[in-house]
């Protein structure tokens, strides 16, 4: 007796877990976090980078001091929830205002 009304449970849960997508995050607000990622991070904190995101690909452009600057700002970056991919155009320069 309790099997069907089992069965229809798992099938509601299963459904309610895998059935419905994520929404999509609007790239306004997927621009908005990424910024604040950069500048909270404590090794890419005060890097000027310029931030664009089109259908959630996240593109870098400007100069930084390192290799390694411009990869740990790639992976920062990558950790924002919604990022879809990201285009790393940063250049490195040893002097970054150039």
């Amino acid at each position: 007796m309790m099997r069907p009304w089992l069965a229809t449970i798992a099938f509601f849960l299963l459904f309610a877990t895998f059935g419905s997508a994520a929404e999509p995050i609007h790239d306004d607000v997927l621009y908005d976090q990424v910024r604040r990622r950069i500048a909270n991070d404590r090794d890419v904190g005060g890097v000027n980078v310029e931030v664009t995101v089109t259908n959630g690909v996240v593109a870098l452009n400007g100069s930084v001091k390192s290799e390694k600057l411009k990869s740990q700002t790639e992976k920062v970056v990558k950790k924002v929830k919604g990022v879809k991919d990201v285009e790393n155009k940063l250049r490195v320069n040893a002097d970054p205002k150039q």
